[in-house]
């Protein structure tokens, strides 16, 4: 007699199939636990390195403006007071600031002269004078500027910079330490959120303490209008096409395996393509945000197009069946039924592949974006054919450089970066829910 079972009493092969459905789980959120464990570690090591980035140190300091100095003519000529160069204007500066410690009884033992002078940031007597210049009659009167100190100063109120590596350290010394505690307890140094990282223009390798976003932002801002005017458009009606009317042969075919292919070509290579066709043949300048554009719209559009005839397929084809029923034509069937239900996906599609060409490198290296830019790209239309740099770009070329405080202003660039990336997700995620419709 064979024994009786039941479905209520597990028998050992139900028993090693539920006990193999546990381990499976447990793996599964053992992958889950550790990614979020990368993804936590990742995101910890780039705000701490970079949220300091967003703070700056600045000194507070009355500056007598001497006419013999900086205008021996007396005629306030504008060609004969730029012939002053920043390094006068660095020796006012020293003077104002030995002027100050004086009046304030401040005395530090071992602070020499040179110590002052390289107190403040070599990005201070620019200012100086770029305000002189805007306003020459200031000259002859006293002023008081928020100026930038130094890069190895301003470590000091972050924590880069200690007493021990100031011994170790060319560029910094202890007496200068010393001077930055005495000015911050008499309250005339400071440190505040630094607007000029995300407003500045990129600095020197001197001058870190200067270096900001402006321009990278800009380039960036250029080239995603570029992007979107041309990849939509090209992108939808490529996908309409080939969903809706394209006849099905070996041609579309061919078509359609090449934009499956070009999603999967490495994005250097669009760079050479770019270095090829905008700038060798047809002349277009270097590092413009027109060639970025350019070549990230071709990289971009293979990433429209599949997710937008995704979109268009996942459309019931009883809508379609539906409108030519009640007389629509094709046309019409498409573009007043089918498209605006398959528009949550392709805006989707697009804002996605609009973020992934925000954070693109290597093709626009190849263009010449990676070039060391301080001034501002101008209005559109002339703006985008100014030379200008992206965010990505400014953060490898950060990366590039040897003082310190370069890689902070990295980290907090990669902040801005996933700031603007978030940002467009969340735009992908709205739209997405405003414009969903149910059939």
């Amino acid at each position: 007699m064979t024994a009786k079972t039941s479905l209520l009493t597990p028998d050992a092969r139900t028993k090693r199939r539920n006990a193999a459905e546990a381990r499976f789980r447990l793996y599964g959120l053992i992958a889950v636990a550790v990614a979020v464990i990368a993804l936590a570690g990742l995101l910890v090591s780039i705000f701490g390195n970079g949220s300091s980035a967003f703070r700056q140190t600045t000194l507070h300091l009355e500056i007598p403006l001497p006419e013999d100095k900086l205008d021996k003519s007396g005629t306030r000529d504008l060609e004969v007071m730029k012939k002053v160069t920043t390094i006068g204007y660095a020796k006012v500066l020293a003077n104002a600031l030995e002027a100050q410690l004086d009046a304030q009884g401040i005395s530090v033992e071992g602070l020499k002269s040179k110590d002052i002078s390289k107190f403040l940031s070599e990005e201070a007597p620019a200012t100086l004078r770029n305000q002189v210049l805007e306003d020459p009659s200031l000259v002859g009167q006293k002023i008081t500027l928020e100026l930038l100190v130094g890069g190895r100063i301003d470590g000091y109120y972050k924590g880069r910079v200690t007493r021990e590596t100031a011994l170790l350290d060319k560029n910094v010394s202890t007496a200068q330490l010393d001077l930055a505690d005495a000015l911050k307890e008499m309250g005339l140094l400071h440190t505040s959120f630094n607007w000029g990282f995300v407003t500045a223009p990129d600095a020197s390798e001197k001058r870190p303490e200067a270096a900001g976003l402006g321009v990278a932002i800009i380039g960036s801002f250029y080239m995603m209008i570029v992007v979107l005017a041309l990849a939509l458009p090209i992108g939808v009606a490529t996908a309409v096409y080939l969903e809706e009317f394209a006849p099905k042969n070996r041609f579309t075919d061919i078509i359609e395996v090449n934009i499956s292919n070009l999603a999967a070509v490495p994005s250097i290579v669009f760079g050479i393509l770019g270095l090829a066709a905008f700038i060798n043949f047809a002349g277009l300048p270097q590092s413009a945000p027109i060639v970025g554009g350019l070549v990230l719209t071709l990289m971009t559009l293979p990433r429209i197009i599949i997710p937008a005839r995704a979109a268009l397929k996942a459309v019931p084809p009883s809508i379609r069946a539906a409108a030519l029923g009640v007389g629509a034509s094709k046309m019409q069937s498409v573009f007043h039924h089918v498209l605006p239900l398959a528009a949550p996906g392709i805006l989707t599609g697009m804002i996605i592949g609009l973020a992934q060409a925000l954070g693109e490198t290597a093709p626009l290296l190849l263009i010449g974006m990676v070039a060391f830019v301080r001034d501002y790209p101008g209005a559109p239309m002339e703006g985008f054919f100014d030379p200008a740099t992206a965010l990505p770009v400014q953060i490898y070329n950060w990366t590039q450089r040897a003082d310190p405080a370069f890689v902070e202003r990295a980290s907090g660039a990669i902040i801005v970066l996933l700031i603007f990336l978030l940002a467009m997700n969340a735009v992908a995620i709205l739209l997405r829910r405003k414009f969903e419709r149910r059939w």
